[in-house]
């Protein structure tokens, strides 16, 4: 069991017919928290009935609120969520939200001081105070995990290479590895030097890259491990990336070996992809009957 920080956006992502609870931070602690590791969110919600449904799903899954700031200025985050004929999301999100305004406080310092790793995302520096934010609780994280999770316009060269080069871990998805790649500098097309290269211009020793259908690949201790991914009917991508992300950091934190990490995690993101919403409920047998499948 290990002590996770998760920061970031909390939010509802709102479908033409439903509105679910969401947020990559969010989303990524809640599988933690399901694979037993103790887990806090820092973030912020409206003081409004989003938000008190919000704080409510989170005593309800066990997580701990004392993280999540209440702001009468500025709404709960909501994200308007569109899906084509394959289960592919789109995102419409809406700005200012009491998310994009963390402070930072004693609190917070000590929540990160303390933990085994810290989580967060790109997204978060959209708005000024939570990026200031998010900065400093980096000079003070042990283990720091960076899920690009990209939002155009949501982002900049600046604070990518910035973030990347905190970061102990650096998850991407295909088409994030190669645009930064990309503007970096790298000429190549080919996924594992692009991987590489990443590595050895950020310093960062471990490194995950996702493609969908096709699996995952996994850079740790100069090693590639891969998994080619799993046949499903794809129902809803919104969080499989977050939970594939989930699993694995708590996989490979708890030190099991890495490609039967992978494989677990590329395991957990394809069956959260055939159900609804971005956080459904699996148990560790289904886990592990689908993989054998």
């Amino acid at each position: 069991m290990n002590n996770f920080v998760c920061f970031g956006e909390v939010l509802w992502d709102v479908y033409p017919d439903k509105k679910k609870i969401g947020g990559a931070p969010l989303n990524v602690a809640l599988r933690l928290h399901l694979f037993g590791n103790n887990v806090s969110v820092i973030s912020a919600i409206g003081n409004d009935e989003l938000g008190h449904k919000l704080k409510c799903y989170l005593l309800e899954k066990g997580l701990p609120i004392d993280g999540i700031q209440v702001h009468d200025d500025y709404k709960t985050g909501d994200v308007q969520v569109s899906l084509n004929e394959k289960g592919s999301a789109t995102y419409s999100i809406e700005y200012p939200r009491a998310w994009d305004k963390v402070g930072l406080n004693n609190d917070l310092i000590q929540k990160v001081a303390s933990a085994d790793a810290f989580v967060f995302g790109s997204l978060v520096t959209r708005d000024e105070v939570s990026k200031d934010t998010l900065y400093k609780l980096l000079e003070l994280a042990k283990y720091k995990i960076f899920d690009l999770n990209l939002r155009p316009p949501y982002y900049s060269k600046g604070i990518l290479s910035y973030l990347m080069d905190k970061a102990d871990f650096i998850k991407f998805n295909d088409d994030e590895l190669y645009e930064v790649s990309t503007f970096l500098g790298s000429k190549s097309k080919n996924l594992e030097k692009n991987i590489y290269f990443i590595s050895e211009i950020t310093d960062t020793k471990t490194i995950c890259v996702t493609k969908g259908e096709h699996g995952a690949v996994l850079l740790y201790n100069e090693v590639l491990y891969y998994n080619s991914g799993y046949q499903i009917k794809v129902v809803d991508t919104v969080g499989a990336g977050d939970s594939f992300l989930g699993t694995l950091i708590s996989k490979l934190l708890s030190n099991l070996e890495p490609q039967n990490a992978i494989d677990y995690a590329c395991a957990v993101g394809a069956m959260v992809a055939q159900n609804e919403g971005a956080n459904p409920v699996l148990n560790k047998s289904d886990i592990k009957s689908f993989i054998r499948s």
